[in-house]
């Protein structure tokens, strides 16, 4: 029999939908159902209400736990609980590493709180990356740019991102350190509410939640003075009791973000691109050379170019390991890195194209000689006077 007080589990996020999930799965068992607050290596925190209690799952429900999951839980006394079963969310913040794994941030939330520093954390690009994020688990992203108080022109980078954005989010000037930001977002933070707090290490998250909080309860620590990142203060996602009646998720700051998985939440994130698409002089336009190109003519060019890596990350992400090794064969061919006559060839067509000098040429005012690196290698320079080798490279110069 499942144990439960429906208005107390409300009150930190329980849905009927949820509740009907819990008791088709809770069968005849004298079982507790609670929610996930805090994820560790060995173990996990579940809040059933009142109170945290410790408590351990078995190795392949523990790998799939999130902060903000629901499970059942048997409880024992003077032992920590044993977790039995975890409950499908209605939706998952997911992230996807430079691997290509998989990632849980937070399950069934309702907000995603996008937090941008106004210092030298401010990043357009970034948090189109995080408006992704939130568009694929289908989260409502709200932008909170703290540090309002130290940064003279806050409200032209307001501006800024009013104008680019689309479909534009709910944007905040906050400092994180008043009181009024409770009052700010109050809206969001209604009782039985859930809202994740996301952004880079020093972006002012676990500052903004104890003032959520009204108390200190995550430690904060300062930035680097060249660049404004933060030292990860915050080493663990934990869920807390807000007392306006929400739910908080505090995160780890993130150092890089890949693309979101999917074209609809990419599509999601641009729908500016997305609606203009349709005006473009060709069906296939690539919204790169081709003329009569509605979108590079209505849509910031910063902004497209952003839009055109996302989609490459995430092509590439849908790649198969063996479409990645042809692509990046093919690469090479093209760059003249490739053995074979192919690669020789296209190396030749660039040394033409950026009129370097012909093989085994001889400078006598610099006392250079020009040579190839190998048979079929970059254009090199070999300097007869200080020894030093230069590496010519898709359009860049290495010294070595």
């Amino acid at each position: 029999m499942l144990n439960f007080d429906f208005p107390r589990l409300a009150a930190i996020g329980l849905t009927p939908a949820l509740l009907q999930q819990a008791l088709a799965q809770a069968g005849d068992g004298d079982l507790q159902l609670a929610r996930v607050c805090r994820v560790q290596r060995d173990c996990a925190w579940v809040h059933d209400g009142e109170d945290e209690h410790l408590a351990h799952a078995l190795p392949g429900i523990h790998a799939e736990l999130a902060v903000g999951d629901w499970a059942l839980c048997q409880p024992r006394e003077h032992e920590p609980w044993r977790l039995l079963e975890r409950l499908e969310p209605f939706n998952q913040l997911v992230r996807v590493n430079d691997e290509g794994a998989r990632q849980a941030y937070a399950s069934n939330v309702d907000t995603a709180l996008l937090v941008m520093g106004l210092d030298g954390d401010y990043n357009p690009r970034r948090l189109e990356r995080y408006l992704g994020l939130a568009a694929a688990a289908g989260v409502a992203p709200v932008v909170a740019l703290s540090k309002a108080d130290l940064c003279p022109d806050a409200e032209a980078r307001l501006a800024e991102l009013e104008q680019r954005l689309r479909p534009l989010p709910p944007i905040l000037l906050l400092n994180g350190t008043d009181p009024a930001c409770r009052e700010a977002l109050r809206p969001w933070l209604g009782m039985g509410q859930t809202l994740v707090m996301l952004g880079s290490s020093g972006a002012g998250k676990s500052t903004l939640s104890n003032t959520l909080l009204g108390e200190e309860t995550q430690a904060v620590g300062g930035v680097r003075a060249d660049d404004s990142r933060g030292r990860h203060t915050t080493t663990a996602r934990t869920l807390l009791k807000c007392p306006d009646g929400a739910c908080i998720i505090d995160t780890p700051g993130v150092r890089t973000l890949q693309a979101p998985p999917d074209a609809g939440a990419l599509a999601g994130s641009f729908a500016d691109i997305e609606a203009l698409a349709g005006r473009c002089q060709f069906r296939d336009c690539r919204h790169r050379e081709e003329p009569g190109c509605a979108v590079r003519a209505g849509v910031d060019g910063d902004r497209l170019r952003n839009y055109h890596k996302l989609r490459r990350e995430m092509e590439r992400h849908e790649q198969t390991a063996l479409q990645r090794q042809q692509q990046r064969r093919e690469w090479k061919v093209r760059n003249g890195l490739e053995g074979g006559g192919a690669g020789r060839r296209a190396c030749c067509r660039e040394r033409r194209k950026r009129k370097r000098p012909a093989r085994g040429a001889f400078d006598p005012a610099s006392q250079d000689v020009y040579g190839w690196a190998g048979a079929a290698g970059p254009c090199a320079l070999f300097s007869t006077r200080g020894g030093a080798f230069f590496t010519y490279l898709s359009n860049q110069l290495s010294i070595s």
